[in-house]
């Protein structure tokens, strides 16, 4: 890797490790938010799917920023929404103002993902590789922020050290952004060229495949990410320390899958890795939710950590061909996949206000199933 390349590069490489110690964050510190704030599991999950609508948002918000101040100001600006609404939670404000801070949030954590995945996609030549090592630098960030949680409260510190830990940290990701040659080849479609097939994403069936794959995976992570601490404390067999740091095994189970997945996917097609992961996502989801033993528990979010890992990334490269070179095309891709973040938390919230937490995350069974089909659908169009 040439020395203009590594500028480009090693910056995404830091903000995407924290921006995935952030996206864990808001599930480890959920409960102490509900407690704080004396609101119920409705609002709880208004507030994971206002992440998502930040996240969603960004994707149409991003490209016409950068259309009119430039790619480098456009990133920095965006991404620095995340420590300033990190820190708007830390004060507790009125509900209305909490849920304002997490769709900033989200539009600035929204903005770090379009620009990290199209960086890397571009100058991957087409292999999957490099976005599974981006993502598993996500990974790392992921398996970090629940560990801290419990690290610091068992310390005696309160749920907002952790918080004030990722303001730094995004902070510093932000400074990394403004010392980046950001124009380094990168877009293709920049003011001087242009990608007449990329331009065509959305006649691509590729894109539509991948795309409703990932919404119903992106439901599903986020529910782990955000309800799973709340639904392992509600089952009562489990301390409050064991089920955040279970959460963390999930993702050192994700960078290794990571990890591993970079190494297969040079030899084994990148379709049926999809295929592959997404049946064995399914086994250990059901074997979760189908127990109460504290073993089998461990070893199935274990299991769903590991066969997560290459779904997300291994499906972006899926669509490359579709999107390579378009930042509106990997805009909306990641815009499509968004939506399942967006309903599935509050959906899942909702039900458990009337049903209770265990029941309520059976509606998952709806994209373990959905992701199945679509895998296959993927597998036999290559």
């Amino acid at each position: 890797m040439n020395k203009n390349k590594f500028r480009l590069m090693a910056p995404c490489y830091f903000a995407f490790f924290v921006s995935g110690a952030v996206v864990l964050l808001v599930g480890a510190i959920l409960p102490y938010l509900i407690e704080e704030a004396n609101i119920n599991y409705s609002i709880a999950g208004s507030f994971l799917s206002a992440y998502a609508i930040g996240n969603l948002m960004a994707s149409f918000i991003n490209p016409l920023i950068v259309s009119k101040i430039g790619r480098k100001a456009a990133t920095v600006i965006m991404s620095s929404l995340v420590p300033v609404s990190f820190l708007v939670i830390t004060f507790v404000p009125p509900v209305p103002v909490i849920y304002g801070a997490f769709i900033f949030a989200g539009i600035g954590r929204g903005s770090v993902s379009i620009i990290n995945n199209a960086i890397v996609n571009d100058n991957s030549n087409g292999k999957p590789a490099s976005l599974n090592l981006l993502h598993m630098t996500f990974a790392v960030g992921a398996f970090l922020a629940p560990f801290l949680t419990s690290l610091y409260i068992g310390a005696g510190l309160n749920w907002k050290a952790i918080v004030y830990t990722m303001v730094v940290a995004s902070a510093l990701a932000v400074a990394g952004y403004a010392s980046m040659i950001m124009d380094y080849n990168w877009p293709k479609d920049s003011k001087k060229g242009t990608n007449t097939e990329s331009k065509k994403f959305y006649k691509n069936s590729s894109f539509y495949i991948c795309g409703f794959l990932l919404l119903l995976y992106l439901g599903l992570e986020n529910c782990v990410n955000g309800w799973f601490v709340t639904y392992f404390k509600g089952m009562g067999i489990m301390s409050d320390a064991y089920a955040t740091n279970l959460v963390s095994i999930t993702w050192i189970m994700v960078m290794i899958g990571r990890l591993l997945t970079a190494r297969l996917s040079t030899i084994v097609d990148k379709r049926k890795l999809v295929m592959a992961y997404c049946i064995a996502t399914a086994v250990f989801f059901f074997m979760l939710t189908a127990t109460e033993n504290l073993a089998v528990i461990t070893i199935a979010i274990a299991g769903l950590g590991f066969f997560f890992a290459g779904i997300y990334p291994t499906c972006i490269s899926c669509a490359g061909k579709a999107v390579s070179g378009s930042t509106t095309g990997m805009s909306m891709l990641l815009a499509l996949a968004a939506v399942g973040g967006i309903v599935t938390p509050q959906i899942v919230g909702t039900v458990a206000d009337y049903t209770g937490m265990t029941a309520a995350m059976l509606v998952l069974s709806f994209n373990a199933v959905g992701m199945l089909v679509l895998a296959a659908v993927n597998l036999k169009k290559g």
